[in-house]
């Protein structure tokens, strides 16, 4: 029976050519990346919200920091204010 070769069976082997991977270790690369890319804004926002909370920084710094962050994303979403940020975390 023929293994079936999913969508990015070509970028895998391409990283077990060009890297020192295993071909597991490049799958889940693969699914790594992907699960980056497609975080939505409000997870990335409450996300970072929890790593830099956790880090000891406060409320104000923490959100000023996310809106420097939000517009080097992969795809940038519009400017969101402090006040937009505030309620994608606390509602």
């Amino acid at each position: 029976m023929l293994e079936r070769r999913t969508s990015y069976e070509d970028l895998i082997d391409h990283l077990v050519r060009s890297t020192p991977l295993h071909r597991g270790e490049a799958g889940r690369v693969v699914l790594d990346v992907l699960a980056y890319f497609d975080e939505t804004t409000e997870e990335f926002v409450r996300r970072r919200h929890r790593e830099l909370q956790a880090k000891g920084l406060v409320n104000t710094d923490i959100f000023e920091r996310i809106a420097e962050e939000l517009p080097h994303r992969a795809v940038a979403p519009s400017a969101l204010s402090q006040r937009q940020l505030r309620r994608i975390v606390y509602g």
